[in-house]
């Protein structure tokens, strides 16, 4: 069973070894209000490039950790019990399997630090 998120989720490598990534064109070239990008892979794991506005749905990654730092704007990510506020040059480490939904009230622009076989939409 498939099911269509409103989202734009790229997958593919955006930038190979020894390439520069300008965040900046990036964040300027992209109209969408959740678009996620995989900017390029270190070892195992990858770089993706977030830009939130809006909210996510809930879901959990049953095998992997996820690594979120706020270039800029606001973050809030809903745990089950509690909400975290990320502001600029502020990181948080989610473990698997721990649901989680995140959030951003205005145009917010994330790193993400994840291993290659995540899922965006979860497991």
């Amino acid at each position: 069973m498939t099911t269509d998120y409103p989202y734009t989720i790229n997958y593919d490598v955006a930038y190979g070894f020894l390439k520069i990534i300008d965040i900046d064109r990036i964040r300027s070239e992209v109209p969408e209000g959740w678009f996620n990008q995989t900017l390029c892979e270190v070892n195992d794991s990858v770089i993706r490039l977030g830009l939130f506005e809006g909210e996510f749905h809930w879901h959990q990654h049953d095998k992997e950790d996820e690594f979120f730092y706020v270039i800029d704007g606001t973050l809030y990510i809903d745990l089950e019990d509690r909400v975290v506020e990320l502001k600029p040059h502020q990181g948080f480490t989610i473990p698997k399997g721990v649901q989680h939904r995140t959030r951003a009230p205005e145009r917010t622009a994330v790193l993400m630090v994840e291993p290659k076989t995540v899922v965006a939409t979860g497991d």
